[in-house]
C-alpha cells in the first residue's frame, strides 16, 4: 500500500462571475463584512477578516454568473511539484500563469468537468492598515463587527456532469481525502465530499441534473457561531438579499446553514466555523443511500425545489 502525501494545504481563493459587479461586490463587503483590497482590470478581490492571505475571493464582471478559479496552495515547493507532477500525467494541465496580484507563479489546470483551478506555493501575506489593525498579533485583521462576521472562506460545491470522474481527479489528482458521499440505488453517484486537511470537507462534487458541466452549487463562508448564522438571515432580510432557505442542519455533515443568492445570482452558504474535524487518519467514508437522502435535512424545512435546480451559469 503507498502511504497518501496531503500535498494540498488549504483552498485559498475562489473566482466568482458576475453580471452586476457593483452590486455583488456591496453583497460582499456590506453584507457578509469582506474588505475589499485591490482591484485589477474588470475584477475586485475581497478579504474575509482572519485570512491569513491577501485575498479570498475575486469578483469578476461576465454576462452571466458562475465560477472562475478556484485556488489551492500547496504544502511546500517540493508539494507543489509532486501535483504538478500528477496535474499534467492526468492531462490537465493549462501551464504556469504569475498575473494574479497577490500570489508568485500559479500552475493553472482543469477538472475533468471543465472547472478551472491553480495551484502555488509563492503567496502575498495580507498586510493590515491602520484601519484593520487587530489588537491581538495571531489574528490577521480587526473582527469587523458589522454585517454577518465572516471569517473564512470555507468549502466549494461544484456540479458535475459526471461525479465519479470528479471523484478520480480528487483522489488521484489532487490528493484529496474521501469524507461522505450519496451513492444512488443504481450504485452511482450523486454527490462526493473530499478534505485536503483536517476539516470534514473543503471540495464537493454532486451531480448536474441537466447533465451540463462546468457550473456551480454553491460556495459557503463560515462564521463563528450558529448565532453569527441566525443573526446573518436578518442581515439579509434588511439588505433585500434573496433568502433561499434555512437557517436549518443538514444531516450529511451535520452543518448549520444559511443560503442566499448574492445579487449576481451565485447561491452563497453561510455556516458556522466549528466544522466537525477528521483527526483519524483511517477515516472510512460514510455512504448516505438515496433513500436516506430522500429524507431531508438533520431538522429543519423540507428541502426547498430551487435547492435541486438552481445552478450558475443558468440554464
Amino acid at each position: 500500500m503507498t502511504e497518501p502525501i496531503r500535498d494540498v494545504a488549504h483552498v485559498s481563493a475562489v473566482e466568482l462571475f458576475t453580471p452586476v459587479l457593483a452590486e455583488s461586490t456591496a453583497f460582499f463587503a456590506d453584507v457578509l463584512a469582506l474588505e475589499e483590497v485591490y482591484r485589477h482590470g474588470d475584477s475586485v478581490y475581497l478579504h474575509t477578516w482572519d485570512d491569513y492571505e491577501s485575498f479570498t475571493v475575486k469578483l469578476t464582471a461576465r454576462d452571466k454568473a458562475g465560477i472562475g478559479r478556484t485556488w489551492l496552495r500547496a504544502r511546500s515547493p517540493e508539494a507543489l511539484a509532486r501535483r504538478v507532477t500528477a496535474i499534467e500525467a492526468a492531462g490537465l494541465g493549462e501551464g504556469w500563469n504569475s498575473d494574479e496580484p497577490g500570489y508568485g507563479e500559479v500552475f493553472q489546470f482543469h477538472d475533468p468537468d471543465g472547472h478551472p483551478f491553480g495551484i502555488y506555493w509563492d503567496t502575498k501575506r495580507y498586510e493590515p492598515s491602520d484601519a484593520t489593525r487587530p489588537a491581538l498579533k495571531n489574528q490577521a485583521s480587526r473582527f469587523p463587527g458589522r454585517g454577518a462576521n465572516i471569517r473564512r472562506l470555507d468549502h466549494v460545491n461544484y456540479l458535475a456532469a459526471q461525479v465519479d470522474a470528479a471523484e478520480g481527479f480528487l483522489a488521484d489528482v489532487i490528493g484529496a481525502r474521501p469524507s461522505e458521499q450519496i451513492v444512488n440505488d443504481d450504485g452511482s453517484k450523486q454527490g462526493v465530499w473530499y478534505t485536503v486537511c483536517d476539516k470534514s470537507y473543503d471540495l464537493v462534487y454532486t451531480r448536474d441534473w441537466t447533465g451540463t458541466a462546468g457550473r456551480l452549487h454553491h460556495i459557503a463562508f463560515a462564521a463563528d457561531t450558529r448565532e453569527d448564522i441566525l443573526r446573518a438571515a436578518d442581515v439579509c432580510l434588511e439588505a433585500g438579499v434573496h433568502i433561499e432557505t434555512g437557517p436549518h442542519k443538514h444531516a450529511i455533515q451535520q452543518t448549520f446553514f444559511l443560503y442566499v443568492w448574492e445579487p449576481g445570482g451565485n447561491r452563497i452558504e453561510l455556516c458556522n466555523a466549528g466544522a466537525r474535524l477528521l483527526l483519524a487518519p483511517d477515516h472510512q467514508m460514510i455512504t448516505w443511500t438515496q433513500a436516506e437522502r430522500a429524507k431531508g435535512q438533520a431538522w429543519g424545512l423540507k428541502t426547498i425545489e430551487s435547492f435541486h435546480t438552481h445552478g450558475t451559469p443558468p440554464i
